[in-house]
């Protein structure tokens, strides 16, 4: 997977490469989709959510930039198989899902694999987890109509964020939000991807509630 898949598609960062060699996929999909684990591909889990295909949890750690002294945001924990990838990498990871049920079965995934330095919280992610900011790193697994004000606000200067954005909730391109100062971030557009929509406060409105 790594060698085909991943190292073949650009993707050099050494640190990630190493990740994803390391962190079994199966151990974060329900036993019934085991056999496709380690195809290129997102496959459905529970709360009618997915897990990103491997490529693409490559090129968004790699867009990270980060390293075994940074600590990470994920928004939208899901499986708890990215915050696995990063939890290699990085000191600590901080993880918000917004789905109750998915939140406690990675949590409970990623105890059972040793990962002590991951912690997971039920809540909209969309507005970060102020109380362990700044963060050198943020990353968001799901796609939104604008970076969040929040998260902005939660990176240290010379933080990464990487985000799907797009102007409707299924279409997005992945962007990389560096702050260069207290008011001031640059932008890059890293290509086209597609991800579930980023419900919360500042992402989409969640329709089936109203």
């Amino acid at each position: 997977m790594v060698v085909e898949q991943i190292a073949a598609r650009d993707v050099v960062d050494p640190l990630v490469l190493a990740a994803m060699r390391k962190v079994p996929r199966e151990a974060y999909l329900d036993k019934a989709q085991n056999e496709f684990a380690y195809e290129d591909s997102p496959l459905p889990i529970e709360e009618g959510q997915t897990i990103s295909q491997p490529y693409i949890v490559a090129l968004m750690a790699q867009a990270l930039g980060i390293g075994p002294a940074d600590r990470v945001l994920e928004i939208g924990t899901g499986s708890g198989y990215a915050a696995a990838v990063l939890g290699e990498i990085a000191r600590e990871v901080f993880t918000v899902e917004r789905h109750g049920a998915l939140a406690r079965v990675a949590a409970d995934r990623l105890r059972a694999q040793g990962y002590r330095n991951v912690t997971v919280r039920h809540g909209d992610g969309t507005l970060g987890w102020a109380e362990h900011a700044p963060f050198d790193a943020i990353v968001v697994a799901a796609g939104g109509p604008e970076a969040p004000k929040a998260l902005l606000a939660q990176l240290s200067i010379g933080g990464r964020l990487v985000i799907p954005l797009g102007d409707t909730p299924r279409l997005q391109s992945l962007i990389r939000i560096t702050r260069t100062g207290a008011e001031a971030y640059r932008r890059e557009d890293l290509g086209p991807v597609r991800f579930v929509p980023l419900i919360g406060a500042e992402g989409w409105k969640d329709h089936a509630r109203g």
